[in-house]
């Protein structure tokens, strides 16, 4: 497909980097990006760590890059879309004629369903905006209650206590990041926290928040009866996938838009990625979701060339990093369901990785400042790999002669 018009529903990372792949692979037709942040696309990544440090550039090009490229940016919000007619209609009445349609409507985040979720100087982080009225309330000395002990919620605590914020996380889990890591990585990286000054409460519910008469929250209260002073609630608890636009166009949903193998929609016209598509992988038992700024490009890549006429099945290695308390975690492949780990490096130094096998075969790998690690486990991943759990308990086992 040279030419045509396509719609790319979607500012963030993967809107963009769609639009960029099509050029870059030769369609030189239409091309559309809509995003309904009035801002230039940018990077969300900072914005929980070196953004509520200090003011820096977000924006992933100039306006001028898309001007040259020859992509039309459009502020606004699609309020419906119309397979039938192929268009897209946005909350102006403005209707935008597509061949193609690209979703990449991303996420928001969750909220908590308790009394005081509502009261001011309680956050959320999702965009810039949050980002910018979070960054104004975190002085030295003020009392931060981080509710969620994920990627998110770690890094802002983190950032919090560096700024000599009096910090505390409280994760309904018995362990952080449960979702994504091992219990070995996510117990060495609570300890950091810990000997950092942080308070982290494990298995731990919020029950509700305490304001003053002014609507400003004052305290925290748990599911035990503890009550935990608070300036600064930031709420870490996970996203909603943005698909509110497949219930009028009848596009099916779980946990997100399902798409295929090449990450089409069940409307061979419309495609989605990033954080509101869920897709079948074969680095999982069953489809995922995948809340990752690598997956959202590689499947930006990955949509370009098949609507180029490059079209096959999307394979990529998920992987995805965190930065926290000086540390820098990276992850390859995806644990969940994981039946044996074998550990190599000294947690207690902060050098090592968690090798994590599933009847046998290597499924993940998690790093903890071994980027070395990191990247070759990518590449194993990537293909077929013989590697053992003997061979990496192995005293003389070197990853870099792993087999492959």
């Amino acid at each position: 497909m040279a030419g045509g018009r396509i719609v790319v529903v979607g500012g963030g990372q993967a809107g963009f980097q769609a639009c960029s792949s099509l050029r870059d692979n030769g369609f030189d037709g239409d091309l559309s990006l809509v995003c309904e942040e009035r801002t230039l696309p940018y990077e969300r990544p900072p914005l929980s760590k070196d953004y509520l440090r200090g003011d820096i550039d977000l924006a992933l090009r100039p306006e001028s890059f898309y001007d040259g490229k020859g992509i039309d940016l459009i502020a606004g919000r699609v309020a419906g879309i119309d397979p039938r007619a192929r268009t897209a209609t946005l909350d102006s009445g403005r209707s935008l004629p597509y061949d193609r349609l690209i979703l990449a409507t991303g996420a928001r985040a969750r909220t908590l369903p308790v009394p005081g979720a509502r009261l001011s100087n309680v956050f959320t982080l999702r965009t810039v905006g949050d980002a910018e009225s979070l960054r104004k309330r975190l002085e030295a000395g003020t009392r931060v209650v981080v509710v969620g002990g994920g990627f998110i919620g770690l890094e802002v605590a983190s950032l919090a206590q560096e700024l000599g914020c009096d910090t505390t996380v409280v994760e309904v889990l018995p362990h952080a990041m449960a979702r994504v890591v091992t219990p070995q990585t996510s117990d060495t990286l609570v300890e950091v926290h810990r000997s950092r000054g942080t308070r982290v409460l494990l298995g731990r519910r919020v029950a509700a928040f305490d304001g003053d008469h002014a609507g400003r929250v004052r305290q925290v209260a748990l599911d035990n009866g503890t009550r935990l002073e608070a300036d600064v609630v930031v709420l870490g608890v996970g996203v909603v996938p943005n698909v509110e636009l497949a219930y009028k166009a009848n596009l099916p949903t779980s946990d997100g838009f399902l798409v295929d193998q090449t990450l089409r929609t069940s409307d061979p016209a419309i495609y989605a990625i990033g954080d509101c598509a869920r897709f079948p992988s074969r680095h999982a038992s069953s489809l995922i979701r995948l809340e990752s700024v690598q997956n959202a490009v590689d499947q930006a890549h990955h949509v370009a060339r098949c609507i180029t006429g490059q079209p096959e099945p999307y394979t990529a290695v998920p992987w995805f990093w965190s930065d926290q308390c000086g540390l820098k975690l990276q992850i390859s492949g995806i644990s969940l369901g994981h039946d044996q780990t074998v550990l190599k490096g000294d947690p207690a130094e902060g050098r090592f990785s968690v090798f994590c096998f599933r009847s046998g075969e290597l499924v993940a790998v998690e790093s903890v400042n071994r980027p070395a690690d990191h990247i070759i486990s990518r590449r194993l991943l990537a293909g077929t790999t013989e590697l053992t759990p003997d061979d990496v308990a192995h005293p003389d086992f070197d990853l870099k002669k792993a087999p492959r």
